[in-house]
Order: structure tokens, then C-alpha cells, then sequence
């Protein structure tokens, strides 16, 4: 006990050892202890206060963002379509059990989408088994007659040759063969019938289950569980045609009527900006797919159809749409070159301290990055520096998310 009282002496410092004589090293350690607690402070603040609720977008890259360049030479307004669209219905008449859709749901191809009462396809289905099994049994039945009738023939064969039997038992037991071996094969083709008839059934059975035919969005649901269902109209209105409506979004076009009198302006492949009348300042790059070789007598117009050169889930069918087509030049001497980076919404972009900034989102916490803007196109605004392609940004800053927003502050997507 005393050696370990005498160790602990010689660490202590004697007073005199003391610097007390130099005030800036005690300033630096006052200071450096102050701004720990301060980081820490923060840190601790930033962490314990409520997450924000935020709108985020994906920063699109740049690349394929470009907009056509060039002269317009004839505008246009008509109806966005689906080249693949149909309306989902049974093969015979039959009451609904079970639906699993919804509207807006996205379906895969061959999805189960409705079952049908299948109770009197299955009860057929059963009594065709069960048909096939009894030519099946028969059949085995035949067999051992014809295998016995063989070796009956056999034995009256060689009693004929020792003059032990007469020509007219020889002669039945051969027709006895013949007729079973008749048999035999009328029962084969029996129950290749029978066969056919169960894979029949068997797809009248599958036929109670409506799947979709490709893949796709459903825009409509047209029946409910316990109402019946038919390929055809009945006619008195309790019968419906269809469970469902579903559009295939990727082969989403643009169909316009031009006037005929216009119609040597627009080619094949060319260039055109289409605006959604639900999107005025939104620009999409199309291009013309065909032109319909025929023309309508009493509006005295050719239809043609054009293509988007880039999918949006904000197109949709049956939308209002104007066209423009550009004049017909070589595609590199009508795309733009000017962008580079990223496309972020232009309500993303804040001004701090006479800078442009934006917030960007990794691991549900804050970033605040200086950016540096290019040109706008619609509601887009092209970023060439600071936000990578793929980044998750805050899509629209009010003032009062600006002041809550804060390197580090912890946030929820919405």
C-alpha cells in the first residue's frame, strides 16, 4: 500500500512546476474545448429535433436532354394514343368471383386479373377423367382377352395339323383374334378422344381465370365480384363486357390530323417538339414514325403518327397535345450542344448568400450544395456542376423549408 502511495506521489506535479505565465495557451485550450462543445452541441441539436418532410426528385443527366434546333415549319394539335390497348373480357359467359385489380395498377403479362365460377367446367372436366380411366380399364381388359384368344388359336392350329380338331373350330378361334384385335384398337382410339376431351376441358378450366394479355397500367375497371361476364353484349345492361382496361404506357404516340394542303412539309423521321396542353412550358423531343397514306374526304386531312423520344410517367392517354415540326436538316445540325450535367426541377434551386444552392438528400440527411446553372428548358432547369446524375434532391424549397432545411438536418421523404 505504501509503494503504490509513493508511485502516485511521483506522478503528481508540484506547483512550482506549473506554466502559469503563458495566458495564450490557455486561450487556445479555452477555445478549442469551446468549439467541441459547440460541434457537439450542434450535432446533438441537429439530430434531436423533428424530421422534415420532403419532396425529392432524381436528378436526370443531360445526355439525351437535348431539344431539336431549327426552324418550325408547320404546327399541329392532336390526341396522345396507345397502339396497345385492350379491353380484358372472358371467352364464354360466366358470374365473377374474385377481381385483383384496381385502376392505376401496373400488371405483368399473363398476371391473373379475375377468376370466374367455375363449378359446372369442373364437374365436366372430372366426368371426362373419369370416362378416360373406364376406356383405359377396358382397355386392359381386351388386352388379356386377345392374349388369351392367341394362344387358344395356337393350340387349335396344331390339334388342326393331328387332324384333332375340325376347320370350323380353327376358323373361330382366328375370327375370335380378329375380333378382339379389332377392338383393341377402336378402344385406343377411344382413348385418344378421351385424352383430347380432358386437355379441351382442362382449357375451358384455365379459361376461368382471366390473365392479362401483356404488360401494362389498368385504366379501367369494368365489373365486381357476383356479376356476369360476357365476350358479347346481352343486351339488357346486367351483363358486362370486360373486367378491366389496361394500356401498355411504352408504346404511348402522338396521332394529329394535318391538312392536306400541308402535308409535303412533314416526312418520315423528322424532327418535332411536342407540348402537352397540361404541360405548356414542358418541351419533348418526337420524331414522325409515318404518315397514314390516306386522306379523309370530309375534313380533308392525312393522319400522321409520331413517336416521343422520351418516356414520362406524366404522358398519358387521350392527353391533348401541339405539335411542332421542324424543319427538315440533318439531326446533328438540329440538336442543341449546350447541356451538360443534370436536369433538377427549377424549384429546386434556392439563392443563399448570393450563391445557388440545392439540397441534396443522402441517408434521410441534408446536403447543401453550390451549384452552377445552364440554360432552362420548361420546368427544368440544366445543373452543370454540383449534383451527380442519380442524386436525390429536395424537388420544391418554400422559404420556410429553406430556413429548416440545414446541413445534416434529418428529413422524410413524402
Amino acid at each position: 500500500m505504501n509503494d503504490k502511495k509513493a508511485l502516485l506521489g511521483e506522478l503528481s506535479i508540484d506547483d512550482t512546476q506549473r506554466d502559469t505565465s503563458n495566458p495564450l495557451a490557455r486561450w487556445i485550450v479555452f477555445a478549442t474545448v469551446a468549439v467541441a462543445l459547440a460541434v457537439s452541441g450542434w450535432f446533438w441539436f441537429v439530430s434531436a429535433v423533428e424530421p422534415v418532410l420532403v419532396d425529392l426528385v432524381k436528378a436526370k443527366p443531360a445526355v439525351g436532354q437535348e431539344k431539336p434546333r431549327g426552324e418550325t415549319v408547320l404546327d399541329a394539335s392532336g390526341y396522345v394514343t396507345a397502339r396497345r390497348q385492350a379491353t380484358v373480357s372472358s371467352k364464354f359467359t360466366g358470374k365473377v368471383i374474385e377481381v385483383f385489380i384496381e385502376e392505376g395498377v401496373h400488371v405483368e403479362a399473363n398476371q391473373l386479373l379475375a377468376k370466374l365460377d367455375n363449378s359446372s367446367q369442373l364437374a365436366q372436366y372430372n366426368l371426362i377423367k373419369a370416362q378416360l380411366k373406364a376406356s383405359q380399364s377396358r382397355l386392359l381388359e381386351v388386352e388379356v382377352q386377345l392374349k388369351e384368344a392367341e394362344l387358344q388359336l395356337t393350340r387349335t392350329v396344331q390339334l388342326s395339323a393331328r387332324q384333332l380338331a375340325s376347320q370350323s373350330e380353327l376358323d373361330q378361334a382366328e375370327l375370335l383374334v380378329k375380333r378382339l384385335e379389332a377392338r383393341l384398337a377402336s378402344l385406343r382410339i377411344d382413348i385418344e378422344v378421351g385424352e383430347s376431351s380432358v386437355q379441351v376441358q382442362q382449357q375451358r378450366l384455365d379459361d376461368t381465370e382471366i390473365r392479362a394479355p401483356f404488360a401494362g397500367v389498368v385504366i379501367a375497371k369494368s365489373a365486381q365480384p357476383g356479376e356476369m361476364i360476357s365476350p358479347i353484349s346481352a343486351g339488357g345492361g346486367f351483363t358486362r363486357t370486360g373486367i378491366c382496361t389496361i394500356v401498355d404506357m411504352q408504346s404511348l404516340e402522338i396521332e394529329v390530323d394535318v391538312n392536306e394542303s400541308y402535308i409535303n412539309r412533314v416526312k418520315s423521321e423528322q424532327l418535332v417538339t411536342a407540348t402537352l396542353n397540361s404541360y405548356p412550358d414542358w418541351k419533348i423531343a418526337a420524331k414522325v414514325i409515318t404518315i397514314i397514306p390516306t386522306a379523309d374526304r370530309n375534313k380533308a386531312t392525312v393522319r400522321v403518327r409520331i413517336a416521343f423520344l422520351e418516356s414520362d410517367v406524366r404522358i398519358l392517354p387521350d392527353m391533348g397535345v401541339k405539335v411542332s415540326f421542324m424543319e427538315d436538316r440533318p439531326v446533328a445540325a438540329q440538336v442543341a450542344t449546350e447541356f451538360k450535367g443534370v436536369f433538377i426541377p427549377s424549384s429546386a434551386i434556392v439563392t443563399r448568400e448570393n450563391e445557388n444552392v440545392v439540397f441534396v438528400v443522402k441517408d434521410a440527411r441534408v446536403e447543401i450544395r453550390q451549384i452552377s446553372i445552364g440554360l432552362k428548358q420548361g420546368s427544368q432547369r440544366n445543373i452543370r456542376s454540383g449534383v451527380e446524375a442519380g442524386e436525390w434532391v429536395v424537388r420544391k424549397v418554400t422559404p420556410e423549408l429553406s430556413e429548416a432545411l440545414v446541413d445534416g438536418r434529418q428529413v422524410v421523404a413524402i
